[in-house]
């Protein structure tokens, strides 16, 4: 695996096996890894589980006056209290300004009524990795510019969902919750991909993008993410984990189950 190998490992098996030939075998173990089979799958629902419950206590708290880094920092605690093997990525954070936006890292800045507070956190369990992302009004009714957007994102989340089905083409789905962002003027504002695969990583194949190639098969985790973040506004990112199921299987296995629903906290 050439995207693994240092150099100096390379020169080590070079130096004990000095007629050895080193073939590159590309993408082969990944593609291997793409389909989970149901005991991968089931850890994958146990860290699903774990997030929705470190995220919906945070819920419960005190969030005005609190910093985008404290609060990381709590869902981080709170994921291992309940048997994460730890965050499956570092956890976003984002407030006012800094919501919506795809892997912000979290600042000092405070909670203040009114704000879109969006957040993005996965849990490890037994290696494998899911994430959970939403976006809440923090200590007021929201305004119709967020109500808005919100929906926007609502409805582009939910027909990325149903078009996880066994042989869609990823690109298809890509644009079914691209098509009524792009619609409403958002094209501009839009992340690069839609979703992506997870399992031992947090970002594998299959990716949910314009240009991805391939089709969707049964058993397949992948997030479906969706977001639109305007500068020096804010924005709103839903993000959920599900498994690729066939119609007769009951369709898309949704993961995570923290309520979609614009709360006002």
């Amino acid at each position: 695996e050439d995207h693994h190998l240092t150099v100096v490992r390379h020169r080590a098996m070079r130096s004990v096996a000095p007629r050895l030939r080193l073939s590159d075998l590309g993408q082969a173990v990944e593609q291997l890894r793409v389909v989970k089979d149901e005991e991968e799958i089931s850890c994958l629902r146990i860290g699903a589980e774990i997030a929705d419950q470190a995220l919906g206590e945070l819920l419960e708290s005190i969030l005005v006056g609190r910093t985008e880094r404290h609060l990381a920092l709590e869902l981080e605690r709170r994921l291992v209290d309940h048997g994460a093997d730890g965050p499956a990525f570092p956890t976003s954070v984002g407030t006012g300004p800094n919501s919506g936006r795809r892997g912000h890292r979290p600042t000092d800045r405070r909670v203040e009524e009114g704000d879109f507070l969006s957040v993005c956190l996965g849990a490890t369990y037994r290696g494998y990795r899911c994430e959970i992302g939403r976006t809440f009004v923090i200590g007021t009714s929201p305004a119709d510019w967020q109500i808005e957007l919100y929906d926007l994102v609502f409805a582009a989340q939910r027909a990325g969902r149903e078009a996880l089905v066994p042989g869609a083409a990823c690109r298809d789905v890509d644009r079914a919750a691209r098509q009524a962002l792009d619609s409403a003027g958002y094209a501009e504002h839009l992340p690069g991909l839609t979703g992506h695969g997870v399992g031992l990583e947090i970002d594998e194949d299959p990716q949910l993008a314009p240009a991805a190639m391939g089709k969707l098969d049964a058993c397949v985790p992948v997030t479906v993410e969706p977001g639109v973040h305007l500068p020096g506004r804010g924005g709103v990112r839903i993000d959920d984990t599900l498994v690729v199921r066939p119609e007769a299987d009951g369709g898309p296995e949704l993961l995570t189950i923290t309520t979609k629903e614009l709360l006002a906290l």
